[in-house]
């Protein structure tokens, strides 16, 4: 069996200048030009593994990002345009999700055959895989077709979408309008290429604290979808909309990350758009900040455990200039005493009154960012109110973030006491170069109180526009249609918009070398702005999705 599916290996994500020192033939799995994957041996599984090798070499888990806006966006008034009437055609939409239901009449032309230039199924190795790439099944446009005219398509092309959400935002992007459903895509003559994600690995959810059956994905499947789209792309020589609906709370909030890089780099280059979700943690208070400016020089917060919460992590950032120690106490008044930090330690901490083990890495210095991070992983916790104290060493101020897992890692019972919803947006949305989408209620112009709030970390602008991103019109599987909401919506939404600039830009030959950050400007500068906020915020970041105001300011029209 290929190590990349392998559960007995962890997949580490390394620098390819690392290489060398590491290869032995069958343990690296090249992932893009920066990063290929180590697959070392889980042996006993030892939680802490997460030490001996860097934090940030482990893949980020993901989950997906949500659960009658043409109009709002003004996408229909482009639509009806006679010198625009953009709706997608010579634009391929990339979508890396659960999969999709290739068989959905939003997905099919006038004369029954299919949209889909390509899927790549990572969870199927019964075909033959991508051309550069050693697990799942391609199917391309001809195979898919062949099966929609059998009596039994998954005989001949067995790709589903049993979770739903990839067909959904797929259909929100690109779907062929059904009046009867009062359903339409933003970009209906667009072509799709889509990638199915395998589960992320038992042995990657065992050490990172994730429950068993928890539906997450791994980043280097996710870069490796991005690779395989790009290629794709390349090779038919058609401009390209990435649409990422997933996210993280895992890492530094700063847009460091593998996945963030990658994008970083995609949408620099011409022809590529890239959309992704801002997250939908703004109210899941699951986020905590301290600013301790004057003595003592330390915080004490709380976090509530609920009951059905049997294993998961948290992350503490502190600024660059405190070094901070820490100490847990449990309900009972059980505690740690203070953990200070050190390079490549991990510490377990079994209590006398309850079951619960915590392992604790406080990193000196985390390779990724330079920071100091701690981690802390619950096995078994008592439910109730726990506390933590988080010291300066040096006895000088302390500044620090705490984040607990993004989407359904973690139940709602679980949250800090005192929590703050800015600084929530979900990795791969803290990056430079990315759009990054937040959804707001097109009915009422108020703003979904889940979507994710900036700014980044390190202060960046982020989210950069807001689209309609509540009850959102989606096909289904199994021919059903529906509506979905949260800021993968929006980010579907979103995509479309950029795949309308993308073919009046290239298809048309009104400028050809147009990048998805040329694309990303036009948005902001053409985005509704209301008084009396001020822009950008971290709410709204730029404003509202208009792309009908974007292009009367482009062309005069």
């Amino acid at each position: 069996m290929e190590k990349v599916l392998d559960n007995n290996y962890y997949d580490l994500i390394i620098n390819n200048v690392s290489i060398p020192s590491y290869d032995t033939g069958d343990n690296i799995t090249m992932l893009n030009f920066r990063h290929s994957l180590l697959h070392i041996p889980v042996e006993d599984g030892d939680p802490c593994v997460l030490g001996q090798y860097p934090y940030h070499s482990f893949p980020t888990l993901y989950t997906p990002t949500a659960t009658i806006s043409i109009e709002k966006s003004g996408i229909g008034t482009v639509q009806r345009n006679p010198f625009l009437n953009l709706r997608g055609r010579g634009v391929l939409i990339g979508i890396i999700d659960t999969g999709i239901d290739y068989s959905h009449q939003a997905f099919l032309n006038n004369d029954g055959t299919t949209r889909i230039l390509s899927i790549w199924d990572q969870s199927v190795q019964t075909g033959v895989p991508p051309e550069g790439f050693t697990f799942g099944s391609e199917y391309a446009r001809e195979s898919i077709n062949i099966a929609l005219r059998s009596d039994n398509p998954l005989a001949t092309v067995p790709t589903t979408d049993p979770v739903g959400h990839g067909t959904a935002i797929a259909s929100i992007a690109a779907g062929r309008p059904n009046l009867e459903m009062d359903f339409s895509g933003i970009v209906p003559e667009s072509e799709l290429v889509v990638v199915k994600l395998k589960d992320a690995k038992q042995s990657l959810k065992a050490i990172s604290f994730v429950p068993e059956d928890a539906l997450c994905y791994q980043e280097s499947d996710i870069i490796l979808g991005v690779r395989y789209l790009e290629d794709f792309a390349l090779s038919i020589s058609r401009p390209l909309v990435i649409c990422i609906a997933m996210g993280s709370s895992q890492g530094g909030h700063d847009g460091s990350s593998a996945l963030s890089n990658y994008l970083n780099f995609s949408a620099r280059l011409p022809g590529i758009g890239v959309s992704v979700s801002a997250g939908n943690e703004g109210n899941s208070r699951r986020h905590y900040f301290n600013n301790t400016t004057v003595p003592p020089y330390y915080n004490d917060f709380e976090l509530r455990i609920g009951e059905t919460d049997k294993v998961f992590f948290m992350e503490i950032w502190p600024y660059a200039l405190a070094r901070l120690s820490i100490d847990i106490s449990s309900p009972n008044r059980e505690s740690t005493q203070q953990i200070f930090p050190a390079i490549g330690e991990c510490r377990m901490f079994t209590f006398i009154f309850t079951p619960t083990r915590i392992w604790v890495n406080n990193f000196i210095f985390e390779e990724e960012t330079g920071d100091q991070l701690i981690l802390l992983r619950f096995q078994n916790p008592l439910p109730g109110i726990w506390r933590i104290r988080a010291r300066s060493m040096e006895e000088e101020p302390l500044s620090f973030h705490a984040w607990l897992p993004s989407g359904d890692l973690l139940s709602n019972d679980t949250f800090f006491l005192s929590s703050s919803p800015d600084t929530t947006i979900t990795s791969p949305g803290n990056g430079i170069n990315q759009l990054t989408v937040t959804a707001y209620n097109q009915f009422n112009d108020g703003i979904l109180a889940e979507s994710s709030r900036g700014y980044t970390r390190n202060g960046l602008v982020k989210p950069d526009i807001a689209a309609p991103g509540y009850q959102i019109p989606c096909a289904l599987p199994g021919n059903r249609y529906g509506t979905l909401t949260g800021t993968g919506a929006a980010a579907a939404h979103a995509a479309g918009g950029i795949a309308m600039i993308l073919e009046w830009a290239i298809p048309r030959g009104n400028y050809t070398s147009m990048t998805g950050y040329d694309v990303n400007s036009l948005i902001i500068r053409g985005a509704r702005r209301t008084t009396p906020n001020v822009y950008p915020n971290n709410i709204w970041g730029y404003g509202q999705l208009d792309i009908n105001n974007l292009f009367q300011r482009l062309t005069n029209i």
